[in-house]
């Protein structure tokens, strides 16, 4: 559990919650329906007209990264792929082929396959450099749903807000209707900027951490692969993975 961004997410709230609560206004005068739905649905319309449905889908899913990030396990990795160098240079790469069937991860499954199967060195990387390309891409595509949510919400804002005037204009013959409208107007604007910059856009750029972490987590077992097809010494190769844990 991730308690930095839940930490984030209660502070942020409560920032707003008790200065409106310190400057005397009620807490329900900033729960408005109206001006939720209007940025809400607007700002996922125009998010989903900009965005591939696949890409919107995991965009979504990778959100529970948010709270439940994936382990650093790159010290872990680090050992094991020391190990695999230790066996390729004592048995042989075709040794390796036992390590394949217990891994889970597809991409460590190719790189002891392009290993066992003697594959030179600079086709390793450039096998990997794609797999590794293509990923960034698909991941970098998904994160920037909520990118393009927190560009969104402040201008659907601002369309709450509109009509919110309009309907304030249109009722000013009666004034019980003119708070209600007032209300909408305003509140849709907190809505489109609160949600923006206090979710949205930290959410995308959370989701952008990871997926550099992963990208450099797989950077770190290419050169592994890659100095073992060299025929480098395993402390060498450890040496140069133990930069990646620095």
């Amino acid at each position: 559990m991730d308690w930095g961004s839940i930490s984030g997410i209660v502070l942020a709230l409560l920032g707003i919650l008790l200065g409106q609560a310190i400057e005397g206004g009620r807490i329900g005068s900033i729960l408005q329906p109206a001006a939720f739905f209007i940025v809400f649905f607007g700002t996922l319309g125009a998010v989903l007209l900009q965005t591939k449905p696949k890409s919107f889908i995991q965009g979504i899913l990778m959100s529970k990264l948010i709270l439940r990030p994936p382990a650093d396990d790159r010290e872990e990795l680090a050992k094991r792929a020391i190990y695999w160098a230790a066996t390729a240079r004592k048995e042989g790469m075709l040794a390796l082929e036992n390590f394949i069937n217990r891994e889970t991860d597809p991409f460590i499954r190719k790189g002891l396959m392009l290993i066992s199967d003697a594959t030179p060195p600079e086709k390793i990387r450039e096998v990997c450099a794609i797999d590794m390309h293509f990923y960034e891409v698909e991941q970098r595509n998904a994160a920037k749903v909520w990118d393009a949510a927190g560009g969104y919400a402040p201008t659907i804002g601002i369309l709450g807000a509109v009509l919110g005037l309009i309907h304030v204009m249109e009722n000013l013959s009666d004034p019980e209707l003119l708070g209600s409208g007032i209300a909408v107007a305003f509140v849709a604007t907190i809505y489109g900027v609160g949600l923006a910059n206090l979710l949205f856009l930290p959410i995308a750029n959370k989701l952008k951490s990871h997926i550099q972490h992963e990208l450099m987590r797989r950077e770190m077992l290419m050169n592994a692969w890659v100095s073992m097809a060299k025929g480098d010494h395993p402390k060498i190769i450890e040496e140069r993975l133990h930069s990646y844990l620095r």
